[in-house]
């Protein structure tokens, strides 16, 4: 991963990335240049990563969001010339967006003026006409069981919303179905939904933005923001609600996440985990990024835990195998030390900072 004397490298981070004949997940350093995409299988050194592919990028079409996977909602599609299919999941929905039009951009720099080939694609009228849109063929869309909105189960302040979705999974599926052309749009045609009774706001962020907006644009682009089928609110009655420890600690607002890698407490090797920063109540939990599962597979409560910046000179007691540099080091109030590497001294700095502002 070792940039080039002659070539430029225009963005460059962690992607998870589905397999061609396997269809696993794994995660893998994406390097962008002005005509390719490169990646790599990260081995926690840049200087010794190995490539493991390269993407030419004349001709290529990018399709953000894409909405197949219904745990991967921050997937994007990106289609080469000889209709190679390459999918790419993001750590957050900016993240996702800045790669597709980073990768369209140079795309579209290549080769001939072709909207097909040379931006994010869209179909979707040059603009929409609101007063046109038929509301309820809409809704029948979102229903329809192979190409509708996924429902899938929230958690909010240690609550358990089921058959729900969020507000920013509503405004990818209205921009991927081509029914409108912006985010903005989406979220007009979305607010329409609610107010005309379609939809029914669940959790406290979502309600609360109605009751305070009023009949104005209230729906939320948001991933935290909730709402439900009103029709299937009628008929359950209420959302089921569960409480438990684990929905405890899942219902802070997320104030950061963010591709990290975490080494072992057993085997001491490192492994690229997708961290979440959550606060009220503050706790960092970490994802296995090739796993499907919602669930994540450890986390620990910030109270009474100190954060701090290694030496990058030299290996810190405690720390094995291979180091780029970049550490920083959690211990927790039960004592239990965490050694982590960011990708960059940047994001190490963001990192430390933000969980110091909740220890």
């Amino acid at each position: 991963m070792e940039k080039q004397q002659d070539t430029a490298i225009i963005k460059e981070g962690f992607l998870v990335k589905r397999g061609h004949v396997v269809h696993n997940w794994k995660a893998r350093w994406f390097v962008l240049q002005a005509d390719k995409l490169l990646y790599y299988k990260y081995e926690g050194s840049k200087k010794e990563s190995s490539q493991r592919g390269v993407v030419e990028l004349s001709g290529s079409v990018v399709t953000c969001p894409y909405l197949e996977y219904e745990n991967r909602p921050l997937v994007l599609k990106l289609q080469t010339q000889n209709s190679a299919e390459y999918f790419l999941e993001a750590c957050s929905r900016e993240e996702r967006d800045e790669w597709a039009a980073a990768i369209a951009a140079a795309a579209k720099a290549l080769g001939p003026a072709d909207a097909l080939n040379s931006t994010v694609r869209s179909s979707a009228p040059k603009s929409l006409q609101l007063h046109n849109v038929s509301l309820n063929q809409v809704v029948d869309s979102m229903y329809d069981v192979h190409n509708g909105i996924k429902l899938t189960t929230h958690l909010e302040q240690g609550n358990s919303y089921t058959n729900c979705f969020s507000g920013a999974a509503v405004v990818d599926w209205l921009v991927s179905m081509q029914l409108v052309l912006t985010r903005v749009e989406a979220v007009t045609l979305a607010s329409a939904l609610l107010e005309e009774g379609f939809l029914h706001p669940r959790g406290v962020k979502s309600v609360e933005a109605v009751r305070s907006a009023g009949l104005s644009e209230q729906f939320l682009d948001d991933s935290t923001a909730l709402y439900s089928f009103a029709e299937m609110f009628k008929k359950r009655g209420s959302v089921k609600r569960e409480t438990s420890l684990s929905a405890v600690e899942m219902s802070g607002k997320v104030l950061k996440r963010g591709f990290l890698l975490k080494q072992g407490h057993k085997r001491k090797n490192w492994k690229v985990r997708l961290f979440v920063l959550r606060s009220d109540p503050h706790y960092l939990h970490y994802y296995d990024p090739s796993r499907d599962d919602i669930s994540p597979v450890g986390g620990f409560s910030l109270r009474g835990c100190l954060v701090s910046a290694l030496d990058d000179n030299g290996i810190p007691s405690g720390v094995k195998g291979k180091v780029q540099g970049n550490l920083f080091k959690i211990i927790t109030q039960e004592d239990t030390h965490y050694f982590i590497q960011a990708p960059t001294r940047q994001e190490k700095m963001e990192w430390i900072e933000a969980i110091k502002r909740l220890t």
